[in-house]
Parts: C-alpha cells; sequence; structure tokens
C-alpha cells in the first residue's frame, strides 16, 4: 500500500484506487493526477477498507475480482460506511447482471477492462467536481447559518422569516403578548428575542414556569408577601412581578395557572400595581408581560378552565411558533449548529452527518419539535465513534426507521447506555475488541473507524 499526493499545496479531495494487481494500480493512478486531489492506492481490499475508514476519500476505485474479499463486497462496506462516497467498479469479466447488482447496491459505474483512460479520467473528474461542489455547499452553509441566526433563533423557512418579522414589529411596542406553539418549538428562545427588542431590554429577563408551581404557593410566587403572611413567611419577600420591575416578566405555560390566580393576574395587568401577600399597600411595577401557551385556550375557555377576560388581556398580540415539521426546511441548519455545539462540548471532533442519517431525520414526524433534535442529535455525538455521525448513533425512535440491515440493528442493540461519555467510549472499544478476539483491525473496521483512530483511543483508555 502507498499513497501520493499530486499537489504541493494540502490536496481537499482524496480517490483510492484498488486492485490486487500492483500495475493496474499504478496505471490507473496515474490516469488521474491533478491538482488539488489525493491520490491513494491499496493492493489489499482489507488495508483499502482501513484507508477508506481513516482518510474517507470522495471516490473509490476496486477491482472486482479480487482476494480475500470481492470488489462488490468491499462497495457494500463502502457504501454501509458513507453512501456519499462514490464508488467506481472495474472487471475484466463483465455482464449485465454484475453490472445492474453493482449499481443497485450503489455503485456510480461499472466499467468493463481493458479500461479506456481517456473515459475513465473523465468519469473521475465528473465525480470530483461534484464532491466540490457538495464542499463549497457546506461552506455556503456555514455562511448561511450566521445570516439566518435571529437573536439566538435559527430559521431561513418561510414560516419564521414571517415570525421574524412580527417579532421585530411587536417588541418595541407591547405590553403583554401572547405565544402559542407547541412543547419544545422554542417559545422560551423567542420570549428572550422579544425581550432583547424591546425597551425593557436593560431590565430583567424573568420565567415563571406555571405547571411547576404549587396552587397554594402561585400568589406569593407571582407576587410575593409579608412576615406573618402564613405559617413559614419567617420574613418579607418580594414576587416575580417586584423583581422583574423595568424588564420582562415570562409566564410559561399560562394555561396551567389556577383560576383564581388567573383573576389577581389580570388585576395586576389592568392596574400595574401589586399586593404582597398579607399586606394592605399597592406597589406600582412596569412589567412587559409574555404569556406562552402549547394549550388551546379558547377551548379552556369554554371548559371553563381559562378566564376569557384574562385571554383578551394577554392575547391583544399573538404570535405563533411553528412546529419542526411545519418547517423542514430548517432541519439541515439546526442539525447542523446542533452538531457543531456538542462537538464542542464533548471535545469532540465531528465534521457531519452521513446521507443516510440526514435522510433518517428527515423521516422522523418530531413531536418533540427542536428539543426533540437537540437531544437526538446530543445522544448521537456522544455515541460516534468516528468523525461522522452515522443513522447507528441516533437514538432508536429515530434510527429504527432507517436502519439498513440486522446488522445495523445488532449494532445498536449492542451500544450500551452511555454513563458518562469517557465511560461510553471505554465500554464501546472493549466490546468491539472482545467481538473480534482481540484483532485490532478489525475492530477499527466494526467501529468504522481507522486503525491509527482505535490504537489512539485505546491508548487513551489504558488499552494497550
Amino acid at each position: 500500500m502507498s499513497a501520493s499526493q499530486q499537489a504541493a499545496s494540502t490536496p481537499d479531495l482524496a480517490v483510492l484506487v484498488v486492485d490486487d494487481n500492483p500495475r493496474s494500480v499504478e496505471l490507473l493512478a496515474a490516469a488521474i493526477q491533478q491538482p488539488g486531489v489525493e491520490v491513494l492506492t491499496a493492493t489489499d481490499p482489507e488495508a483499502a477498507l482501513d484507508i477508506v475508514f481513516e482518510r474517507r476519500p470522495q471516490v473509490v476505485v476496486t477491482d472486482l475480482v479480487m482476494p480475500n474479499m470481492s470488489g462488490m463486497e468491499l462497495l457494500q462496506r463502502v457504501v454501509e460506511f458513507d453512501p456519499a462516497i462514490d464508488v467506481i467498479l472495474i472487471t475484466a469479466h463483465y455482464s449485465t447482471e454484475s453490472a445492474v447488482e453493482a449499481i443497485k447496491k450503489g455503485a456510480s459505474d461499472y466499467l468493463n477492462k481493458p479500461v479506456a483512460i481517456a473515459a475513465f479520467r473523465e468519469k473521475v473528474s465528473a465525480l470530483l467536481a461534484e464532491a466540490r461542489r457538495r464542499q463549497q455547499a457546506l461552506r455556503i452553509e456555514d455562511e448561511l447559518a450566521s445570516a439566518c441566526d435571529f437573536h439566538g433563533i435559527l430559521g431561513r423557512s418561510p414560516l419564521m422569516w414571517d415570525m421574524f418579522s412580527r417579532i421585530q414589529r411587536v417588541a418595541p411596542h407591547y405590553r403583554t403578548l401572547l405565544l402559542t406553539g407547541e412543547t419544545g418549538a422554542g417559545k422560551d428562545l423567542v420570549a428572550k428575542a422579544i425581550h432583547q427588542l424591546s425597551p425593557a431590554a436593560r431590565g430583567e429577563f424573568v420565567a415563571l414556569n406555571c405547571s411547576a408551581v404549587v396552587e397554594t404557593l402561585f400568589e406569593s410566587e407571582l407576587f410575593g408577601h409579608v412576615k406573618g403572611a402564613f405559617t413559614g413567611a419567617v420574613q418579607d419577600k418580594p414576587g416575580l412581578f417586584e423583581h422583574a420591575h423595568g424588564g420582562t416578566l415570562l409566564l410559561d405555560e399560562i394555561g396551567d395557572m389556577p383560576l383564581a390566580t388567573q383573576a389577581k393576574l389580570l388585576r395586576v395587568l389592568q392596574n400595574r400595581e401589586v399586593q404582597r401577600l398579607g399586606s394592605l399597600t399597592a406597589r406600582r411595577v412596569d412589567v412587559r408581560v409574555i404569556a406562552a401557551t402549547h394549550r388551546d385556550l379558547r377551548a379552556a375557555i369554554a371548559r371553563r378552565e381559562f378566564r376569557e377576560d384574562l385571554y383578551y388581556r394577554i392575547a391583544m398580540v399573538e404570535i405563533h411558533v411553528p412546529a419542526l415539521r411545519e418547517r423542514m426546511e430548517d432541519l439541515p441548519l439546526l442539525t447542523r449548529y446542533f452538531i457543531e455545539r456538542f462537538a464542542r462540548q464533548y471535545g469532540k471532533t465531528i465534521r457531519g452527518i452521513t446521507r443516510r442519517a440526514q435522510i433518517a431525520l428527515s423521516r422522523h414526524t418530531w413531536p418533540g419539535n427542536v428539543r426533540e433534535l437537540e437531544n437526538a442529535i446530543g445522544h448521537a455525538a456522544m455515541m460516534a465513534m468516528g468523525d461522522t455521525i452515522d443513522v447507528h448513533d441516533l437514538p432508536p425512535p429515530v434510527a429504527l426507521g432507517r436502519m439498513r440491515s440486522e446488522q445495523s440493528a445488532a449494532a445498536l442493540a449492542h451500544s450500551p447506555a452511555p454513563g458518562s461519555l469517557e465511560e461510553h467510549e471505554k465500554a464501546v472499544l472493549v466490546d468491539a475488541l472482545e467481538r473480534a478476539g482481540g484483532n485490532q483491525s478489525q475492530a477499527a473496521r466494526m467501529l468504522r473507524i481507522g486503525r491509527d483512530a482505535l490504537r489512539y483511543k485505546m491508548k487513551k483508555h489504558n488499552l494497550l
């Protein structure tokens, strides 16, 4: 096995040529030399797999008939590892049936020996040009991500641009505002963006989750109490309205607020003053109030679970936060953002996500919205052994819809539940080495990482 660089500068693309005949390897490698492309060669398909896992070339050119592993099997292993890698099969034993089988299994082309060098060079150049376009698209996505960041909210779909426009128009003027949308859609981020764009931006942003407050403590939490107002009130305590004076108060899940507290909240919103529990003195407050809910408040009014007069007070301005399934155009943008965030958080090098995993994400219905996507990518970033997230790294509810084989399902079943990131990584290494009988090359192939990467991780966990 050997490798040669075709340009003085660091190449941004790579092609792997595999053939058990060294003369054929030399001929094909010479034919595709061009600036900016590294040509890697291998005369052993097992060694070729190691190169694929370690270097991730954009194009693999392989002979069909080889000892130990056929080109068809190598094709399957490469496509299973990363479907984005283009594979060209070359054979002196051409048949229509094998050509059709190769294309069905993911080959980009199937060529007959002796290879027409000009046509071969043109085919490889076309595949490399497409790989360059994909790289350029990724760079554009990086630039687009910063352009699509609206005060901490990512989106470029029409629904999100419409919401951003409404926020900008409303934020300078509202006193009370209602946010609606499903759980996990990002209502808290929208509330913070509204606060940042409002005249209250210099004040505090205070949030209360109404569904997490015991009913008997609601009044004390919101309006405060004086010493002796009730058993356990050993000192005066200002409520959240006073704490948010000059700023913004977010009442999340307001649909879960008790009716008695709703009546008192309505008086505060009307009079702009609060009265601490047990006090006879009212205190003026200057607070902008954002209410948020995933419930249908009109239906709650019909069931007499929510006050109609309070609804009209808080819903003078209403902004709907779209569910993720309503803005699937934003899925790649959000996925890329979460991958980068969790890679930094876990101290790992994760450069992207395979097409297979992207398809799994796009086919999921995301009932938990952006919060579910965040958790799924966080899980995948922790599980990933290599530098790319694949479908088997995703949580089962997302991954199982796109499992390509029983082997992939078995790999998922063998993955231990994560404790810390370091504990998980070590457990996966030990499991792979045990199943490979201590054979490091085999363990590396099972984990779909290069042997050098495996040895580095083994050394890190004192397994060498």
